[in-house]
Protein backbone atom coordinates (compact mmCIF):
# COMPACT_ATOMS: atom_id res chain seq x y z
CA UNK A 1 0.00 0.00 0.00
CA UNK A 2 1.12 3.77 -0.36
CA UNK A 3 2.04 6.04 1.95
CA UNK A 4 0.16 9.06 2.62
CA UNK A 5 -3.17 8.17 0.71
CA UNK A 6 -5.28 6.91 2.96
CA UNK A 7 -7.62 9.01 5.25
CA UNK A 8 -6.96 8.86 8.70
CA UNK A 9 -9.29 6.54 10.89
CA UNK A 10 -11.16 7.95 14.03
CA UNK A 11 -13.02 6.50 17.16
CA UNK A 12 -16.29 8.75 15.85
CA UNK A 13 -19.04 9.30 17.94
CA UNK A 14 -22.69 9.17 16.41
CA UNK A 15 -24.86 11.26 18.28
CA UNK A 16 -28.75 10.33 17.21
CA UNK A 17 -31.89 12.87 18.02
CA UNK A 18 -33.42 10.67 20.47
CA UNK A 19 -30.14 10.92 22.47
CA UNK A 20 -28.04 7.87 21.99
CA UNK A 21 -24.57 7.91 21.00
CA UNK A 22 -22.51 5.22 20.21
CA UNK A 23 -18.93 4.36 18.73
CA UNK A 24 -17.62 3.46 15.13
CA UNK A 25 -14.74 3.68 13.26
CA UNK A 26 -14.87 6.35 10.49
CA UNK A 27 -12.92 9.14 9.05
CA UNK A 28 -14.75 11.71 10.25
CA UNK A 29 -14.12 12.94 14.30
CA UNK A 30 -18.53 13.03 15.08
CA UNK A 31 -22.05 12.47 12.89
CA UNK A 32 -25.60 13.09 13.56
CA UNK A 33 -27.94 11.31 12.69
CA UNK A 34 -31.76 11.55 12.91
CA UNK A 35 -32.72 8.22 13.83
CA UNK A 36 -30.71 5.11 14.83
CA UNK A 37 -31.60 1.58 15.68
CA UNK A 38 -33.29 2.57 19.08
CA UNK A 39 -35.43 4.65 17.64
CA UNK A 40 -36.31 3.42 13.73
CA UNK A 41 -40.19 1.68 14.24
CA UNK A 42 -38.48 -1.44 12.58
CA UNK A 43 -35.74 -2.11 14.87
CA UNK A 44 -37.94 -0.58 17.92
CA UNK A 45 -40.75 -2.85 17.80
CA UNK A 46 -43.10 0.60 18.02
CA UNK A 47 -45.45 0.88 14.86
CA UNK A 48 -46.00 4.34 13.44
CA UNK A 49 -49.06 5.08 11.35
CA UNK A 50 -48.17 7.68 8.40
CA UNK A 51 -51.34 7.05 6.72
CA UNK A 52 -51.67 9.36 4.80
CA UNK A 53 -54.61 8.65 1.88
CA UNK A 54 -53.88 7.54 -1.35
CA UNK A 55 -53.61 10.83 -4.16
CA UNK A 56 -57.51 9.86 -5.37
CA UNK A 57 -59.15 10.04 -2.11
CA UNK A 58 -57.09 13.20 -1.55
CA UNK A 59 -58.16 14.27 -5.04
CA UNK A 60 -61.69 13.53 -3.70
CA UNK A 61 -61.60 15.00 -0.89
CA UNK A 62 -59.92 18.09 -2.27
CA UNK A 63 -62.85 18.77 -4.92
CA UNK A 64 -66.10 17.20 -3.10
CA UNK A 65 -66.32 14.17 -4.92
CA UNK A 66 -68.29 11.25 -3.64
Amino acid sequence: MREGIHPKLYNTKVKCTCGEEFTIRAAVEEIHVEVCSKCHPFYSGQKRSLDRGGMVERFKKRYGIK
